[in-house]
């Protein structure tokens, strides 16, 4: 087998293309030969030691992945050689072989292609989590989308129209606008790539509210964070959700006493948590995600292709924030 493995901290230009010996699966797991693995932001993270979870090295990046079944552990029931199977691995997946437990696959529908869902359910589940579970988004509220592009954006643009939301997607450019504008977004709005000082912050918090019309929108969905929160948070309405999705732009420091005027809450999103603690409540929603997927209502959107062996360059192309919906690794 090959895999782009991480050695040593460091940034993309650290990784290794390297052979490996075939994995065997052990009892309770599968060997998957890998057809597609998806690209998400925490990838960049975990190679520089930057993520929650620190992997053993030699290790290789890639939390997501499709493929299709080459064996079968002792024990494993249910599964059998050709079955197509998505995983969340949490890493391995740029990789042309991975052994998983048999748990954490879940077969795939004939009608949805390898790369279509290994960028499925990190980026609808984390989107679907966040809307559904923790801010409760109802028919006819406004969602704004800080990060609307990238991969989670994409998919919260099109879960948030599936939900009956208005959907206003930010954005720093507006060649991401447009993109957003073709997902389905109802209105965009363009901020700066860097917002420095509190007229700045004034300004776009302005500009929000001036969109969303009204007392401002009832939910914001944050996979930005650093100084382009507290401005949408003084954006939200009365009993509005604010949703902590992921920190690009750094953490940010929010004054408190903002949820008290305004009612609202401050709502943490920890999908990998989630999967792990509330099992069926993942599986359910997944079964949704199959569903929406099935009725044509959510598709990722694929932005660029790279063969196993430019994981690197895709990489690079994630943390400078340059993706617009999703980055797929391809083994063939």
């Amino acid at each position: 087998m090959k895999a782009m493995l991480s050695t040593a901290p460091g940034g993309p230009e650290s990784l290794e293309l390297t052979e490996l010996p075939d994995p065997e699966p052990k009892k309770g797991q599968i060997r998957v030969r890998v057809r597609a693995a998806g690209v998400n932001f925490p990838d960049t993270l975990m190679i520089r030691d930057l993520y929650q979870m620190k992997p053993p090295r030699p290790f290789a990046p890639g939390g997501e992945i499709a493929g299709e079944v080459d064996a079968v552990g002792e024990g494993v029931e249910g599964f059998e050689l050709g079955d197509r199977v998505l995983a969340l691995t949490g890493h391995g997946g740029f990789a042309t072989q991975i052994c998983i437990p048999a748990a954490a696959a879940v077969k795939f529908p004939d009608a949805m292609p390898f790369e279509d869902a290994a960028c499925f359910v990190f980026t609808y589940g984390t989107s679907y989590h966040a809307l559904k579970d923790r801010a409760d988004l109802k028919p006819g509220e406004t969602l704004l989308i800080l990060g609307a592009a990238g991969g989670v954006g994409t998919a919260a643009i099109e879960l948030g129209r599936a939900m009956g939301a208005r959907v206003i997607g930010a954005v720093s450019s507006e060649e991401k606008a447009a993109f957003c504008r073709e997902l389905g977004a109802d209105e965009t709005l363009i901020y700066p790539h860097a917002l420095e000082g509190r007229d700045a912050q004034k300004e776009l918090s302005a500009q929000i509210k001036k969109i969303a019309g009204g007392e401002g929108v009832d939910v914001v969905y944050d996979a930005v964070g650093g100084n382009y929160a507290e401005p949408a948070i003084r954006a939200l309405a009365w009993k509005g959700r604010f949703l902590v999705v992921g920190f690009p732009a750094g953490i940010p420091k929010i004054p408190l006493n903002l949820t008290l005027l305004k009612g609202s809450q401050i709502v943490g999103v920890f999908w990998g948590a989630h999967v792990m603690r509330e099992p069926e409540l993942h599986a359910a929603n997944v079964a949704d995600l199959f569903r929406l997927y099935g009725e044509g209502r959510i598709r990722p959107r694929i932005s660029a292709r790279f063969p196993l062996k430019e994981v690197p360059a895709a990489l690079e192309m994630m943390q400078y924030r340059k993706v617009m919906g999703k980055v797929v690794i391809t083994m063939e």
